[in-house]
């Protein structure tokens, strides 16, 4: 959807052909984002994770592994709120104190990308353009928040993953275990086809 007072919304992976992208919301959630972390180590993909600025502050060292561990960064705003009807100076206010959380975990973090909670973007698309920040949607959402099992969750992406799709997951906002337990088995399976893992597009 591109208006002038409406940014394209980035929901591409890089990359031609059966490439994907990872991307994680509301954490981060050290009882899952660890373990979700070795596992994309052990199979050496990167991801986007779109951190939530209240739980930021209560996990500075997780964020830091992130990082450390060659991730992106996307500001997920700092409490999870609906933005949708919010005014421009609200969601900047907002998306500055996000980022200024992120960053007293790390300074000079690179935050290439804003989402915004719900995918009720409102205005929001244009803030955060305007303060440096790409909106960054998804083609494909699992609705892992369902928390229908692990081999339901590895079923539908598989199934539902098309070329260049940016997949929408959750590493905090409750238990996780299933979405990592999923993603430690898709992998290898969407490997196995000849899908490549890279990161979502930057835009214009």
């Amino acid at each position: 959807m591109i208006t002038e007072q409406f940014p394209l919304l980035i929901e591409a992976a890089r990359g031609d052909g059966d490439v994907v992208s990872l991307t994680f919301d509301d954490g981060p959630n050290p009882a899952d984002t660890h373990r979700l972390l070795d596992v994309l180590r052990g199979h050496d993909v990167r991801a986007v994770f779109c951190l939530q600025g209240d739980q930021v502050e209560r996990h500075p060292e997780t964020v830091r592994r992130i990082v450390a561990d060659g991730h992106t960064l996307c500001n997920h705003s700092m409490h999870h709120d609906d933005m949708s009807t919010w005014t421009p100076e609200r969601i900047a206010a907002d998306l500055r104190e996000t980022d200024a959380a992120i960053r007293r975990a790390l300074p000079h973090a690179r935050i290439p990308y804003f989402r915004a909670p719900y995918g009720a973007w409102g205005q929001s698309p244009a803030v955060a353009a305007a303060l440096g920040m790409r909106p960054l949607g998804w083609r494909l959402a699992v609705a892992d928040w369902e928390t229908p099992g692990a081999d339901e969750l590895v079923r539908r992406l598989a199934a539902g993953v098309t070329p260049g799709a940016v997949v929408l997951l959750h590493d905090g906002g409750g238990d996780r275990s299933q979405t990592v337990d999923a993603v430690d088995r898709v992998i290898p399976i969407l490997k196995a086809r000849g899908w490549r893992f890279t990161l979502p597009e930057t835009g214009r």
